[in-house]
């Protein structure tokens, strides 16, 4: 005999299902919830805590069941929230482009939260959101933390250089002709007193810097193999393929996100990446141009990738000269290889034990 559902239960499974959308901010998020047929119910500002997470899911559980929601910048002022409704077994759909009728007849918060939710409801707004709770954010991390330190660090050098320039004649001839690694060992190694004049300053700052860039040096290092050890236990295969390295594979496992099976396929990867020519046809004319959208790193990562195989692979070598002799110049054939790439690590990103199409079987 089967089993009789408890009431709450069937009395949950009775409720009209409705859509939440919501407008993010750095303090607070406004959300606004609509039904099936397009009618608002409803709209409300909650704080950006945990507490007010949990009152922003109360409260449009309340007027139905929310199965869908559409929420403004999941990758910043969103990414708690869409967090915390996919926890809760929501669909999240990042929504990024604002209402163009909406905007027409006035901006206001609890517009846009309105707009979010006829986004989704409409299905104009259809790409999930990216989840930011798995390793690949870690990496992320990491690596802005990394830029921050180079950014830093290659300041610190030019200002080095630069106090050298100006300093006592006989401090700049001691420190002359060496390289940046042993003029920071030897500055950072100079006996600097209680600065009394311009010559011991000079002395004193050189030190000073000497020693940051070394403390930054092994920040940037530390970073690095923390970026290797999470790609090495997340993508292992990735690293092993040729041209492809933590630096590559981090940012083009950025792009993917801890969720990649949000994408529907290697071409809304490519996409993403910014590597899938648009069509711009008109009329008799059939052309297509360069996708200058997308994530521009993983762009710029593809296109490492690219120089390096034609540099070293043997492969990568004969697919350019066939193209070339097939009447494709070097840009339009590393254009290719781009795309070719991002196939290739789509398949590795989201099943690590297929393999890629050869180059000398996809052109």
């Amino acid at each position: 005999m089967p089993s009789v559902p408890d009431k709450p239960e069937r009395d949950q499974a009775d409720r009209p299902e409705i859509v939440l959308g919501v407008d993010t901010h750095k303090d607070f998020h406004v959300a606004a919830v609509i039904s099936t047929l397009g009618v608002l119910l409803g709209s409300e500002t909650f704080p950006t805590t945990v507490s007010g997470y949990r009152r922003v899911l109360s409260w449009a559980s309340s007027f139905g069941r929310v199965r869908h929601a559409g929420v403004e910048c999941t990758g910043s002022y969103g990414a708690a929230l869409a967090r915390h409704l996919t926890a809760a077994g929501i669909a999240v759909v990042e929504v990024n482009q604002p209402d163009k009728v909406q905007r027409r007849r006035g901006k206001t918060d609890a517009g846009d939260a309105e707009a979010a939710a006829r986004a989704v409801l409409s299905g104009r707004a259809a790409a999930k959101a990216k989840t930011g709770a798995g390793p690949v954010e870690m990496i992320r991390m990491f690596k802005l933390a990394k830029a921050s330190a180079i950014k830093s660090r290659t300041q610190a050098i030019n200002q080095l250089k630069a106090v050298l320039v100006s300093a006592d004649p006989e401090l700049r001839d001691s420190l002359s002709g060496l390289g940046n690694p042993k003029l920071v060992r030897r500055c950072a190694e100079l006996d600097a007193d209680t600065p009394t004049d311009p010559r011991s300053a000079a002395t004193y700052t050189l030190r000073l810097l000497a020693r940051r860039i070394r403390d930054l040096t092994c920040e940037i290092d530390d970073l690095n193999n923390r970026i290797e050890t999470v790609l090495q236990t997340h993508v292992p295969e990735l690293l092993r393929r040729p041209g492809i390295g933590p630096d590559t594979a981090a940012a083009l496992v950025i792009t993917a996100g801890d969720n990649p099976d949000r994408m529907r396929s290697e071409a809304s990867f490519a996409a993403l990446c910014g590597v899938s020519p648009i069509e711009a046809s008109s009329g008799k004319t059939r052309r297509r141009r360069l996708n200058r959208g997308g994530d521009r790193q993983a762009n710029a990562a593809l296109y490492r990738i690219a120089l390096s195989r034609l540099r070293w692979d043997p492969r990568t070598q004969d697919y350019l000269a066939r193209r070339l002799a097939q009447g494709r110049t070097r840009r339009e054939a590393i254009r290719c290889l781009k795309r070719y790439i991002a196939r290739e690590v789509y398949s590795l990103i989201n099943s690590p034990d297929d393999t890629s199409t050869p180059l000398s079987e996809a052109a």
